[in-house]
């Protein structure tokens, strides 16, 4: 049995972080040889060789100031990353694990299938590109195929799905469906889309101005205070709590700020959206669990924030 599972073993690169915790939970971590620079979950992640860079990762730029250097690469090189051709090669790499979703949360997929197609093997190009909660199941069932393990996919799926479900049913019971507003940026205004909405919705809420299955767009603040929301959570796409945290002063100095439901009832939650909501992996059943607690406090109150110092959501203002 050790010869035939040695023989299906795969060296793996994870160029998404989504990818190496799908990876992780399907017991390959041994298998994966090198992760990008935002890979951080599980430990395991951190000690594995890194084979691509963001010159603005980490360095403090304000809100606007992330956007417009993202709009200005991508209008004049295609691309907010750089990636360590030299060391990629060097790895040997049989699947490379990536995705066409989105230029801004990894190296565009056609930077990586051109260079794949360099290096000996050449290496299995996986795209990963959910926009849905069906589809980061299947593409866990994608990544368990290619790596000759499929029947580990159909276990984890179960235990997910499970949970899934188990919100669900709390949530028929429930009739009050709160408008909540998950935001993906703030400086300027993003609503959220894709998987975004659909969370939402499961979690037994209603997000007005979600783009559900369909990309995140540039929105209005006027938008907002039509929206009137009940709730407002910063998911800012790629940072944690302690960004959202800096941008929530941000946000409090927007025209009319205090005049939503939202502010004046002290509604507004920040979250890690770095390790839940913008990391479409196993952990995006977490972040349901988090919405439910946030829209539902008394019907969940195992997933409400446990204060300040709740490194998955608090609860400001």
């Amino acid at each position: 049995m050790g010869a035939t599972y040695s023989s299906l073993m795969k060296r793996i690169v994870s160029l998404l972080p989504a990818a190496t915790e799908i990876a992780a939970a399907l017991g390959l971590m041994d298998q994966v040889v090198g992760v990008s620079h935002e890979c951080d979950f599980p430990y395991e992640a951190n000690q594995r060789a890194r084979v691509t860079h963001c010159p603005v990762h980490d360095v403090g730029l304000t809100s606007r100031e992330v956007d417009a250097w993202v709009r200005r690469m991508l209008r004049e090189s295609g691309t907010i990353y750089v990636i360590d051709e030299a060391l990629l090669r060097k790895l040997r790499p049989d699947v490379i694990l990536t995705q066409k979703l989105c230029d801004v949360c990894a190296v565009g997929y056609g930077t990586v299938a051109r260079l794949a197609e360099a290096l000996p093997g050449p290496p299995q190009v996986v795209n990963l590109e959910p926009s849905s909660v069906a589809d980061i199941f299947d593409n866990i069932r994608r990544v368990a195929e290619v790596c000759g393990m499929p029947e580990r996919a159909d276990e984890l799926i179960k235990q997910l799905s499970d949970r899934i479900e188990a919100v669900r049913r709390r949530v028929n019971l429930i009739r009050n469906r709160r408008r909540c507003l998950l935001m993906e940026w703030v400086d300027p205004p993003f609503c959220c889309g894709h998987w975004g909405p659909e969370l939402v919705e499961i979690a037994g809420g209603h997000d007005p101005l979600g783009r559900k299955y369909q990309p995140s767009v540039q929105i209005d603040w006027r938008e907002v205070l039509d929206a009137r929301p009940e709730i407002v959570v910063l998911a800012l796409c790629g940072y944690d709590i302690h960004r959202a945290r800096r941008d929530y002063e941000l946000l409090r100095s927007f025209p009319k700020f205090d005049s939503l439901s939202a502010a004046r009832r002290g509604e507004i939650y920040l979250v890690d959206a770095s390790a839940y909501f913008a990391r479409p992996g196993p952990r995006i059943v977490d972040s349901l669990e988090i919405l439910a607690g946030i829209l539902h406090p008394l019907e969940f109150p195992e997933f409400v924030s446990r204060g300040p110092e709740d490194p998955r959501v608090v609860r400001i203002g």
